[in-house]
């Protein structure tokens, strides 16, 4: 969440909280914690009011989509007022449940979950809580302006191009972030990124240490998720690594994330961005560099990431790289990664010495490289590297 905004729910929590005389939490309409009134009072401590909903939704900040769907089956986007939900045990509701729907000019943008008690608050308490939502309502709108302007002006740094575009991108980045703007930052990649729909990108607050995020395009067709993360320093990345694990708990299926280097000037946002979607790349094409890559930590990928994607066609490996000779390319790739050491090599591949020379014989003879000689084995790695960062590629040659 971002600072100008916390302090002011977490003041508007806390007065529903003293209004009713009941512990309140604020969640967006996507169920994730904004903020948590505590109520000092005995009734707080008994642990029945910290029903495994409520602690996970403490805890971990959001709650589940099952426990989204069953609290939405009792009508609470569509109610204006508040919603009454019963004691459910077997689903891991052991208090009832107030609702109060926080809306904006008629739209949904969160809720106030109250624990319902006997006789629980008056109808004319619960009507003064519901002024207080209306002003939560405003406030939650302001901010979600406030993210679209940071993901409109962030989107047009990284794609403007370089220029008087560039530089006027840059300054209406400046402006929105003001002083947030200041001090090191570095852009975190999250590649493939399912959609480019602004609605489907989690929101800044459920991201640590993210000050904007933007979907960019990335791929033929395809999209990323890109994230500005501010950091304390240059030295100290760790800012970039919980943004990244944080955003690979829902896409580690099919993501990778790319960190770039740390940048002084917001200018240099793109040639981060450049390095960690290059990061994110490499990560997807060879899995012992990721799920989380940072561009100072993938070796050769630095250069072979710069270069059109065509590189890897060149003529002396097409055949090789074709999908019937996949082990005889696995084994020069193993090859060439083990410095050419036999044994090695063959351990790795689990077959015998005279089967690895038989193999590499074999690559000789399709590509016409020797592999006794240095810049004939350096093309071949390369080309192979190079096959590994095309998509359909990666996905084969695991």
């Amino acid at each position: 969440m971002t600072s100008e905004y916390k302090g002011d729910f977490q003041e508007l929590v806390d007065e529903i909280s003293e209004l009713l005389g009941v512990p309140a939490t604020l969640e967006n309409r996507d169920f994730e914690l904004i903020a948590f009134g505590a109520y000092d009072s005995e009734d707080e401590l008994d642990a029945s009011a910290l029903d495994p909903v409520r602690t996970r939704s403490i805890l971990t900040r959001r709650s589940t989509a099952a426990v989204r769907t069953w609290f939405e089956g009792f009508g609470i986007t569509r109610a204006t007022g508040p919603v009454r939900i019963p004691p459910t045990p077997e689903a891991g509701v052991y208090r009832g449940r107030i609702c109060l729907p926080v809306r904006h000019r008629g739209v949904v943008l969160g809720y106030v979950w109250l624990l319902d008690d006997d006789p629980g608050p008056t109808e004319q308490q619960l009507a003064a809580a519901m002024d207080v939502t209306a002003r939560i309502g405003a406030l939650l709108a302001d901010e979600a302006q406030h993210g679209a302007d940071l993901s409109r002006e962030l989107r047009a740094v990284l794609v403007a191009e370089p220029g008087w575009q560039g530089d006027m991108a840059v300054a209406a980045l400046r402006t929105a972030l003001g002083a947030r703007g200041d001090g090191p930052h570095t852009v975190v990649c999250v590649a493939p990124w399912p959609s480019a729909d602004p609605d489907d990108a989690p929101s800044v607050r459920t991201v640590p240490h993210a000050t904007a995020l933007c979907t960019v395009p990335w791929g033929a067709g395809g999209q990323s998720l890109a994230v500005l993360v501010r950091l304390r320093s240059a030295e100290v990345r760790t800012p970039a690594q919980a943004a990244a694990s944080r955003l690979l708990k829902d896409e580690a299926a099919r993501s990778a994330v790319g960190i770039g280097a740390p940048r002084t000037g917001l200018g240099e946002l793109p040639a981060a961005w450049q390095e960690a979607s290059a990061a994110a790349r490499a990560a997807l094409a060879e899995p012992r560099l990721g799920p989380i890559a940072e561009w100072a930590h993938i070796g050769p990928y630095r250069l072979l990431t710069s270069l059109p994607p065509e590189t890897a066609d060149d003529p002396a490996v097409a055949q090789l790289l074709s999908p019937a000779h996949h082990e005889l390319a696995r084994t020069a790739e193993t090859y060439l990664d083990r410095a050419g050491q036999a044994a090695r090599t063959a351990a790795e591949l689990g077959i015998h010495r005279q089967t690895l020379y038989y193999r590499l014989s074999r690559v000789e003879q399709l590509t016409g490289l020797d592999l006794d000689d240095g810049e004939d084995r350096l093309l071949l790695h390369m080309a192979l590297k190079g096959a590994r960062l095309r998509s359909h590629w990666g996905k084969y040659w695991k």
